[in-house]
């Protein structure tokens, strides 16, 4: 079952990241997600990438990276619950994922490139997602979530992060 998810399959935190959704073809918004995505950094440049419009903020080379990783995150849990799995999911914290993957040592194509691959591999996994697996629900950082709004949430924090990019950095 596809559609849009009701209030109720997420915590509401992740309203802010359903929301920025607008289409019922969240597979359509993560395909051009893609392409938006690589157009918008295939512009900045290696040493560009080391920029951060604040002392204390994120490296564009750094919030490219928590794209990837908490896409695999939100991808994984929709694994697990969409496979069938039943026991919870344990939170997820960005600031230790940050610091653990040194972001700023890893060249900006190796980012770009990582994008890519994880986005491709999110998309095949949704796409050959059973019917019956996307209303399918289980406990992650302590709250219900189904499996389609878990596609939705990673399609809307990739959207975040690129207004973000956009306004901030670029």
């Amino acid at each position: 079952m596809r559609g849009r998810p009701e209030p109720q399959e997420a915590a509401p935190y992740y309203s802010r990241y359903i929301d920025r959704v607008q289409s019922e073809d969240v597979l359509g918004t993560l395909e051009d997600q893609l392409d938006e995505t690589l157009a918008l950094v295939g512009g900045v440049t290696e040493e560009r990438s080391l920029h951060r419009y604040a002392p204390d903020k994120w490296s564009i080379r750094q919030a490219l990276n928590h794209v990837s990783d908490t896409e695999r995150v939100f991808v994984f849990r929709a694994f697990w619950f969409g496979r069938g799995f039943e026991g919870p999911l344990a939170g997820f914290e960005q600031e230790i994922s940050a610091a653990g993957a040194r972001a700023d040592e890893v060249s900006w194509a190796g980012h770009v490139e990582e994008f890519r691959a994880v986005r491709l591999a999110t998309l095949t996994f949704f796409r050959h997602l059973p019917a019956e697996a996307w209303m399918r629900s289980g406990i992650a950082s302590d709250n219900p979530v189904t499996v389609r709004a878990l596609a939705y949430i990673t399609a809307g924090h990739a959207a975040h992060h690129l207004a973000i990019l956009r306004e901030r950095y670029l």
